[in-house]
């Protein structure tokens, strides 16, 4: 007997999803960071064992949109609850249970296996009360019992995903809910991403971390050439950004900060790939290209409902 299904993760901006992802995925997948809408598209990674296949899919963040990359990002997320066998829905501990109830709603009326997981429950810290500890216990209960009400049909699973707690008793039930198939994608495929999109995203990664305001949104980035080797890969990437003085702000003072980015980024993908990068960086002005459908199509923004 063999299983394998797809296991899609959605939930609101910066609950958790994409270190879930890289945690059961057990490989660097989906950026991370501590900025929200860090995922821009549907990710997949894929773990594989002699009986089973678990395609997961990390999602961008639900949130209202306000120019066309921002609807493509929702689109994402909403082709997830369609071909799901199993969802992961996302929260943490301080996030409003009924925000984005539109896709809420969306998600009650789901037939299939619904897991609701509470990240970050490490972040919990017992009040001033004589219970002590359990004044985090009681706060967690509230928590369940809220979403228990919004989604009665879930079951309901603490977890810290940063500290992996409950993530294997996660991963253990998951293997329970999938179908018996035959598996989709070859055994040692890890995700159904090309080598230049994780370049693109540690990239990006890199300018989330470094830079401020409104800037990392404003960015996105090209790999114009990726030639590998035996012994090494050689990069070009360019990093797009919508007007003259983000470049100049991206580049900085003496082409410091784009250095740094540039060095940084060098780092991450030797290690993700185990071998030596040669990587140039170069910044070029698109004007609007969050809100050009053309752009963002040759981005791979395309609408994944359409």
């Amino acid at each position: 007997m063999h299983k394998a299904g797809f296991v899609n993760i959605v939930g609101n901006p910066n609950v958790g999803k994409s270190t879930l992802m890289n945690q059961l995925v057990g490989e660097r997948i989906s950026i991370a960071t501590f900025k929200a809408q860090t995922t821009r598209h549907r990710i997949m990674g894929i773990v594989n064992t002699d009986d089973m296949q678990i395609v997961f899919s990390d999602t961008p963040g639900v949130l209202k949109p306000n120019y066309k990359l921002q609807e493509s990002m929702l689109a994402f997320s909403e082709s997830a609850l369609q071909d799901a066998d199993v969802l992961l829905y996302v929260t943490d501990v301080v996030e409003n249970p009924e925000k984005n109830m539109d896709f809420l709603e969306k998600v009650q009326k789901m037939t299939i296996p619904v897991l609701l997981l509470i990240n970050k429950i490490d972040s919990l810290t017992p009040d001033s009360s004589p219970k002590g500890e359990g004044g985090s216990q009681a706060k967690l209960a509230a928590i369940v019992e809220k979403w228990h009400t919004l989604l009665p049909n879930a079951e309901i699973l603490p977890i810290s995903a940063k500290n992996k707690f409950g993530v294997d008793m996660l991963l253990k039930r998951i293997q329970e809910l999938l179908p018996e198939s035959p598996a989709f994608f070859d055994k040692d495929q890890l995700t159904d991403k090309p080598a230049r999109f994780f370049v693109s995203e540690i990239i990006r990664e890199k300018i989330l971390l470094y830079y401020d305001k409104e800037i990392p949104y404003s960015v996105e980035v090209r790999v114009e050439r990726f030639k590998e080797t035996e012994k090494n890969i050689h990069i070009n990437a360019i990093i797009y950004v919508e007007r003259d003085s983000q470049k100049g702000i991206i580049i900085g003072h003496q082409g410091i900060a784009l250095k740094k980015v540039s060095t940084e980024a060098r780092k991450s993908l030797e290690k993700f790939f185990a071998k030596p990068i040669f990587l140039e960086t170069f910044v070029k002005v698109d004007k609007d290209w969050r809100s050009n459908q053309r752009e963002l199509d040759s981005f791979g923004y395309m609408d994944p409902l359409s």
